[in-house]
């Protein structure tokens, strides 16, 4: 693994090598793999934009040989904060192609964020809008970019219709930074680039806490059994159709099982970038969606705003529910049921990696009143009370979580793994939780000296 990274210790990897978890492929080679066999299947809806599983996996391989004439090399880190647009799904799968590391940075963040994961990351890299809802990205990373001395190579996403400031090309600014329009980033396919799939695949941002983002990293391995185990549960098939309503690069929607999921099994996922109710009601309508990811205020949001829009919903058989734990949570999940006669599902995860869900087939109370049970048989669920020791069932206790998609530790951050990591490798989440005697957890809060989590 990268350096800064803990890995797991060798009985664990053996564990899941044994149990099948891990299977060694890189993200980026399934890909391959799912182009081979659902070539002229829709894999990506964006508006009128449709790529097929061939088109987008050919558009990934040449957009990787474009990145490497641009001199991205393997382990490079890359920041990327882009819409959920076609371009985020096929730069991130590119860069992992090249070998390069992706970091996911969403686009409500600032120089501030930014720039912190570009020193902590060493990110040479840069992919963003040139302008996006009146925010001049390009400004911020040459102002980045002049701090030096990692950043030297941006690619801007030009608006549709909006003409390049590099006219096609490439510039150079005084700090020795290179810009291109990251359409431009395209080339031959080259031989594949042999990769190991312990390696890290991307780094997700930690929700929990204010300030700097704390990073967190995936590897090929953990993500692809999440992914794969997540579309098992739900169920997914070549004839589902995923929405991503929440932000692309949110672990929510990304893998849970999301994008990743969805393509997984052949299945197409819609992308919307407009995250307003009547546009994703609309695309639900129109793409025939049958599955979709929601925050509890954005379901909430869409429950109301129904009654005002015209939108056939009949296509839902599943939308999952992140993270409720109030009563009106519990409201919000029952109206879907009731309103959009289709199945909420409650999930609760973080981007280090535990995730619980309901089954499809557990009893509506089930469904309503907890967030289900841990994803994997491998997973490892502890609940203490401040001293450390387990609590009976019943009595509420920090979630602590280790397992096959877990993380044993944040990147080059010491001193928070210390806080956040126990000596045996489970993750502390600062999550308040009990357990049911069906072995569900119902989560109730925070513990109250650990900053609330931001949406995953």
């Amino acid at each position: 693994m990268l350096d800064g990274c803990t890995p797991w210790p060798e009985e664990f990897v053996d564990r899941y090598w044994a149990a099948g978890h891990w299977r060694g492929y890189t993200l980026d080679n399934l890909l391959r793999g799912w182009a081979l066999q659902y070539g002229p299947r829709t894999a990506l809806v964006h508006g009128d934009t449709r790529f097929t599983y061939a088109n987008l996996n050919r558009r990934v391989d040449r957009m990787a040989a474009g990145f490497r004439l641009r001199g991205l090399r393997p382990g490079q880190r890359v920041v990327v904060q882009l819409p959920s647009v076609p371009e985020f799904v096929i730069t991130v799968f590119a860069l992992m192609r090249t070998g390069a590391v992706p970091v996911f940075c969403p686009l409500s963040h600032r120089a501030p964020e930014v720039s912190h994961l570009v020193r902590v990351t060493q990110a040479v890299g840069y992919v963003g809008p040139s302008t996006y809802e009146g925010f001049d990205h390009t400004a911020m990373t040459a102002d980045i970019a002049a701090e030096g001395p990692f950043l030297r190579r941006v690619f801007t996403l030009e608006a549709p219709g909006a003409a390049s400031p590099y006219g096609g090309g490439m510039t150079t600014d005084p700090s020795g930074c290179q810009y291109s329009p990251l359409g431009s980033i395209d080339a031959a396919p080259e031989q594949a680039l042999a990769q190991s799939a312990d390696q890290v695949a991307f780094f997700l941002l930690s929700g929990a806490g204010p300030g700097a983002p704390r990073l967190v990293p995936r590897t090929h391995n953990d993500y692809a059994y999440q992914a794969r185990a997540a579309a098992e549960l739900v169920s997914l098939t070549e004839n589902d159709v995923y929405l991503a309503a929440l932000p692309a690069e949110s672990h929510f929607a990304f893998g849970c099982p999301g994008i990743v999921g969805t393509l997984s099994v052949g299945g197409t996922v819609v992308l919307v970038e407009n995250p307003e109710p009547a546009a994703c009601l609309a695309a639900i309508g129109r793409e025939r969606v049958t599955v979709t990811s929601l925050m509890p205020a954005v379901a909430r949001l869409w429950l109301d705003v129904l009654p005002t829009v015209q939108a056939d919903l009949s296509s839902l058989r599943l939308v999952q529910i992140g993270g409720g734990a109030s009563p009106s949570d519990r409201a919000t999940t029952e109206r879907i049921g009731a309103e959009w006669g289709c199945r909420p599902q409650q999930v609760f995860g973080r981007a280090e990696g535990p995730l619980t869900l309901t089954r499809p087939a557990d009893p509506d109370e089930t469904v309503l009143g907890t967030q289900g049970r841990p994803l994997s048989p491998d997973d490892e669920i502890r609940l203490v009370d401040a001293d450390g020791k387990d609590v009976p069932d019943g009595e509420p206790g920090e979630l602590l979580a280790r397992g096959p998609y877990t993380v044993r530790g944040y990147y080059r951050a010491p001193d928070h793994n210390a806080r956040s990591f126990t000596t045996d490798g489970y993750f502390r989440t600062g999550d308040l939780a009990r357990r049911t005697p069906e072995g569900n957890l119902v989560v109730t809060g925070r513990l109250k000296d650990v900053p609330g989590p931001a949406d995953d």
